[in-house]
């Protein structure tokens, strides 16, 4: 019996990640479908994109989204992230672009490896101290490196913008609660948190596997934003509050939005988390032929969708 609809895309007729636009973000919207073509329809009218050319739409605020648009996306090897306003907060997401688990499997083999973890997590330091030797560095040495160039940062924005800094101090359960810099600090991680969690989510990656952070479900999500903080959302914090704002939650995650619209954010963290987990050959397709396999204990991979009853003797 022929299944009804349109077949969905091979896979071989899909376009590669490099060719694609990685993010696109779309807001106060009507999400549809015409033909192989996403449909977006707001009060200035229908924009039509190629299905074939999007890695991840981003579904901002006021959006709706068919059945069908859904069923497209997946059909051409692309997902679907709800975020805030501008991208900044995370909120749910549908499948991986990957349509391969070789990040994830990458992944989970270094941070399973003693040696191997510490490697990336090296690398990491190693890219907030530019021209510094940090292969020989134990994981406590690292850690008081970063923590004394995290605190010269905060005193150097302090004595540019004149805002009073004493230490970082916040409470997760009361936002209110701390003084103004540190909520600005708070708003600011948040929307980069959401950030980088989008992509961490659209290239396949799992963001409970951190190499620095360890058990908790986004571990791998701070491990990558604090690539970024000195650069993003701590000036950010400080030239806001030294604004004189008023709603610091409000003006901070806006100042982030403005800070981070180019797309440039979006880029750098494919380019770097990819880096870091496919050390040392980055380049080359996130998504390799989706080719389903079954493990063997000898450490040669066998074919699926193959009955192997009648190869040996099988005992149930």
């Amino acid at each position: 019996m022929k299944i009804p609809g349109v077949p969905p895309a091979e896979l071989a007729d899909l376009a590669r990640a490099e060719d694609r636009i990685s993010f696109l973000y779309l807001e106060r919207s009507v999400i549809h479908r015409d033909s192989n073509a996403i449909t977006a329809t707001d009060d200035q009218g229908v924009v039509h994109i190629p299905a074939a050319s999007v890695g991840v739409l981003l579904l901002g605020p006021g959006t709706s989204i068919t059945h069908q648009a859904i069923a497209l996306l997946a059909d051409h090897g692309a997902t679907a992230v709800w975020v805030g306003e501008r991208g900044v907060r995370y909120y749910a997401h549908g499948r991986s672009l990957a349509a391969s688990s070789r990040l994830l499997v990458a992944q989970a083999a270094a941070v399973s490896h003693r040696d191997r973890r510490l490697a990336v997590a090296r690398t990491m330091y190693a890219m907030r101290f530019p021209g510094e030797n940090t292969a020989n560095l134990t994981m406590q040495q690292l850690r008081g490196k970063e923590g004394a160039r995290v605190r010269r940062t905060y005193r150097e924005y302090a004595e540019r913008t004149g805002v009073a800094w004493r230490h970082r101090d916040y409470d997760r359960a009361d936002f209110a609660a701390g003084d103004p810099i540190n909520q600005a600090l708070s708003a600011a991680h948040a929307c980069l948190y959401g950030i980088v969690h989008t992509v961490i989510v659209a290239l396949g990656a799992a963001p409970g596997l951190g190499f620095v952070h360890t058990g908790h479900e986004r571990a791998f999500v701070y491990d990558i934003a604090d690539l970024y903080k000195a650069e993003i959302t701590i000036p950010v914090a400080f030239d806001v509050v030294a604004s004189g704002s008023t709603d610091i939650g409000t003006d901070t995650r806006r100042a982030v939005r403005d800070r981070v619209h180019d797309g440039a954010i979006l880029a750098r963290c494919v380019r770097d988390i990819r880096m870091l987990l496919l050390q040392p050959q980055p380049s080359g397709e996130i998504e390799d032929e989706d080719s389903l396999r079954l493990w063997d204990d000898t450490g040669i991979e066998l074919t699926a969708g193959r009955n192997y009853a009648d190869i040996g003797e099988v005992d149930f």
